[in-house]
């Protein structure tokens, strides 16, 4: 790797860990005031845990030499024993930045009502029991899925799919919260612009980095990036508008963000007329999402689900459909002439990515549900986290 690699994956290392800020104002500003420093302190606690535990053995869990392809071997990589030299510890570094984010989504689903000490020991499990191993299936050496030829250029079914549909999971067990929903209004609305803006520009790091080189499939990437982003944010207001007559600014932004989400896994396979049409799609598919959400009554606080997870099943599947080996990695999807097992792998990846960590996700909750709890109490949640929980408020 010449020095001019190292120094882009470097850059956009920085950018993907930027992205959990991000994710802090945009969740903060989507929940009420007495309870935006609880969520935004969660994704910074995440910034910190995560990096621990990815240093120690996380890892070695994704990357390290395959257990039967589905684990990496946790003592090779302990402590990153092994790992030296610039390239090497810039590659374990950038993936530590995407290890950091995945979790730090979940928190949106159950907002406003989950002990922060619970929020510590769940995530340090599910990092080490979903986020690692599903890392290993699709991009660890001999991970079963990667031998398969799953396509994810950048995280769509390690990243989103798993942390989607463990939010929902995590919803649904935890329950919802005190109150009326429809009564729950975002508490600062240029909040969560600011956060779209900061996600935004973190994820040119996140796909545009993960071509490992500043070479022709990162400027690519960097292209389709955006172009998917443009169109899920239009796609979304343009629905707000039909539905209620008004352009809607947070609408807005979870297009954006859905975009960017669909795009994820094809960044690295698609032109920018294909990124148009799965970010258009995605626009589609998550504003239909949270309207079902709605009717089954699941209280994913914040859309986690509607705009990762099924943003991020939406962006696999349309990366078997619209891959070209025009740009640079050699795989035709359905509608570029390629074998119709491309897209039958693909579903084979989002199935799994669902049930493993839809699984385990439910599993940890009971057992963290019947030993230390999962919720506040009722008065505590009634007086918001922020004064419950940090003795602190984001307002005076």
């Amino acid at each position: 790797m010449v020095a001019g690699d190292i120094a882009w994956l470097l850059t956009a290392s920085a950018l993907v860990l930027l992205m959990t800020p991000g994710l802090a104002f945009f969740y903060g500003g989507l929940v009420r005031a007495k309870n935006v420093l609880n969520l935004m302190t969660q994704c910074f606690m995440i910034m910190g845990l995560v990096s621990i535990i990815w240093v120690l053995w996380g890892y070695s869990l994704a990357f390290g030499p395959s257990i039967g392809g589905f684990v990496g071997n946790p003592l090779t990589h302990l402590g990153l024993a092994g790992i030296s030299g610039a390239e090497a510890q810039s590659f374990a570094m950038f993936q530590m930045m995407f290890a950091i984010i995945t979790p730090a989504l979940i928190v949106g689903a159950i907002a406003d009502r989950f002990k922060f000490t619970t929020l510590i020991v769940f995530v340090a499990l599910w990092s080490t029991l979903v986020y690692s191993p599903i890392a290993h299936w699709v991009w660890g050496e001999g991970g079963w899925l990667f031998t398969m030829g799953a396509l994810d250029f950048a995280g769509g079914t390690v990243v989103h799919i798993s942390s989607g549909f463990s939010a929902l999971v995590a919803a649904i067990v935890v329950g919802k919260r005190s109150g009326k929903l429809d009564k729950f209004k975002p508490h600062n609305i240029p909040y969560v612009l600011l956060g779209t803006g900061l996600l935004w520009f973190g994820w040119f790091g996140f796909n545009a980095g993960s071509a490992l080189a500043a070479n022709d499939v990162a400027v690519n990437a960097f292209l389709v990036t955006n172009t998917s982003a443009a169109a899920g944010a239009l796609m979304m207001m343009f629905l707000s508008m039909r539905s209620t007559g008004k352009p809607s600014a947070v609408m807005f932004a979870c297009g954006a963000v859905a975009g960017l989400v669909a795009i994820t896994p094809a960044s690295g396979f698609v032109g920018p007329v294909a990124a148009i049409l799965i970010g258009a799609g995605v626009g589609l598919v998550s504003w239909f999402a949270i309207q079902f959400k709605n009717k089954r009554g699941w209280d994913d606080s914040l859309d986690v689900w509607a705009v990762h997870g099924m943003g991020g099943v939406w962006g696999a599947l349309a990366t078997g459909l619209f891959a070209s080996s025009a740009y640079g990695l050699g795989v035709d999807g359905i509608f570029s002439g390629g074998d119709i097992s491309v897209f039958t792998t693909q579903i084979i990846a989002v199935v799994a990515t669902i049930a493993y960590a839809g699984t385990v996700t439910f599993i940890l909750l009971k057992v963290l549900d019947k030993t230390i709890g999962l919720r506040v109490d009722a008065k505590d949640e009634e007086a918001g986290m922020d004064i419950s929980v940090h003795a602190e408020e984001a307002y005076n």
